[in-house]
């Protein structure tokens, strides 16, 4: 199988989808990630009954070198052209992302507003501390990618498929996506379940303090105590699934019975 540059992609790395009920999920994957730090997730939400869908961003689950001409408004372009599929062929769509997929997933809430049917985010990137950070679009004209962030997991022996290298370019503009996410948050209108592990290598807590204050929806924060980043592959995973799955069971609109006659 091909990525979208031709480039073989990964193993592990595939998009996947599970054909199921009425109600949808799309799952988004992290920035230098693949639907690989998903499938599990999507695999238990499956076997609930639901349609699940999760695409491969561009650039991502090849090489990192792929990545350099990718910008956000690409990954966004991928990721709702599988929400407008989703939503054609199911009655409600949740939109669920890790990192930077989370990210998405919350740009996708506040642009598409009712069809959302509510949003899961695991860690979800808006901000960052690093100072070196605001340097990246002219770091990247000389210097293509730093040491990347990929498998932060704290349980022994769990891989995270994705890019050993941080690409600069795609992420200066990982972080426009930032500042457009974060400047729209207000208009949320639905439900929101917002995981967060409580040490993460990656994304830090102002991230997700961001969002506590930005999203005016109902909005709960749960804390992930035995995770890293990559969550969704980690010791709280079962967590982030089940809590996820009655999150939907929750929300997902369910039609009045059949009416009897007799």
């Amino acid at each position: 199988m091909a990525g979208s540059t031709g480039t073989a992609v990964l193993p592990g790395a595939e998009p996947f989808q599970f054909a199921g009920g009425p109600v949808g999920v799309l799952l988004v994957h992290g920035f230098t990630g693949s639907p690989g730090s998903m499938r599990p997730w999507g695999e238990a939400l499956a076997a609930a009954g639901l349609t699940v869908s999760c695409p491969l961003l561009p650039g991502h689950g090849t090489r990192w070198q792929d990545m350099l001409p990718t910008t956000w408004p690409d990954w966004y372009t991928t990721v709702q052209g599988a929400f407008l599929r989703l939503r054609a062929d199911c009655e409600q769509v949740f939109v669920m992302g890790l990192s930077m997929g989370g990210t998405l997933t919350l740009r996708l809430a506040e642009e598409h507003g009712s069809d959302v049917a509510g949003v899961v985010t695991v860690n979800a990137s808006l901000s960052t501390e690093r100072r070196q950070a605001a340097l990246a679009p002219l770091l990247g004209r000389f210097i293509p990618a730093v040491r990347g962030v990929a498998g932060d997991v704290k349980a022994k022996g769990v891989p995270e498929v994705g890019y050993d290298r941080v690409p600069l370019l795609p992420f200066a503009s990982l972080r426009k996506l930032w500042g457009v996410t974060r400047g729209d948050l207000g208009r949320i209108d639905c439900p929101v379940l917002a995981y967060r592990s409580i040490v993460d290598h990656v994304v830090e807590p102002s991230s997700g303090a961001i969002l506590l204050a930005g999203v005016r929806a109902p909005i709960e924060e749960r804390l992930l105590p035995d995770s890293w980043h990559v969550a969704t592959l980690d010791n709280d995973k079962e967590t982030i699934f089940k809590g996820s799955l009655d999150f939907v069971q929750r929300h997902a609109a369910v039609p009045d019975p059949p009416r009897s006659d007799g």
